[in-house]
């Protein structure tokens, strides 16, 4: 499956089949960017980027950064320098629970950003944090070589035993999808299942006025 083209694959298919969902404010800078590689983690107090640095210095081609900022957003954790870098490195991109900076130019750019915020305030350079070390990423905890699925969905999560299966299960839920989709195009409007699970719940219906 490493070889697999996967260019259907996406984060709702991900997290409806299990995977681990980050929090709803880290969202791509642009339209259209996407990410899928194993994590690079980096956790940081709020506000530092000295760990980042740090990470930077042994990244690795197809490496994702991702940064536990802790959703501190008063001072941006990475701007245009930083992700040059990374680019440069061939990184497959960023994902922080954080600021970013300079924006403007991330955008013109075709290096996924996923961040939590904008600041055009710098960081400290005090130190502490971790690198490759496991982190709480957008309330979700992720270890080092996990899988990072990124698109205008969101941010998903697996662990490298858990990618087999779950992408499997994402071909099998889009699969489904298309058959309602074909079901609806043919006038078939409420889902086989939608009754059942009525007569089970507690919907107040009331009569049309």
């Amino acid at each position: 499956m490493e070889h697999e083209n996967l260019d259907w694959l996406s984060s709702t298919l991900l997290a409806d089949r299990g995977a681990r969902v980050l929090a709803c404010r880290i969202k791509p800078l642009q339209a259209g960017w996407r990410i899928f590689a194993r994590a690079l983690t980096v956790s940081v107090p709020p506000g530092d980027n000295l760990a980042i640095h740090a990470a930077l210095s042994i990244a690795r081609e197809g490496d994702v950064l991702v940064v536990s900022g802790e959703g501190y957003l008063d001072r941006a954790l990475m701007g245009g320098i930083m992700c040059g870098q990374a680019a440069a490195l061939k990184m497959a991109g960023v994902v922080i629970d954080g600021a970013v900076r300079d924006v403007v130019e991330l955008r013109a750019g075709s290096f996924p950003v996923f961040a939590a915020g904008i600041s055009p305030a710098g960081p400290t350079k005090h130190g502490d944090g971790s690198v490759f070390r496991s982190v709480v990423c957008g309330g979700v905890g992720i270890n080092p070589g996990d899988w990072i699925f990124g698109d205008e969905d969101g941010v998903v999560t697996f662990s490298e035993e858990e990618r087999t299966t779950l992408v499997r299960a994402a071909a099998q839920k889009l699969e489904a999808e298309h058959a309602r989709i074909a079901a609806i195009n043919r006038g078939d409007l409420a889902p086989a299942w939608l009754q059942a699970d009525l007569e089970r719940a507690s919907v107040d219906i009331a009569g049309r006025p």
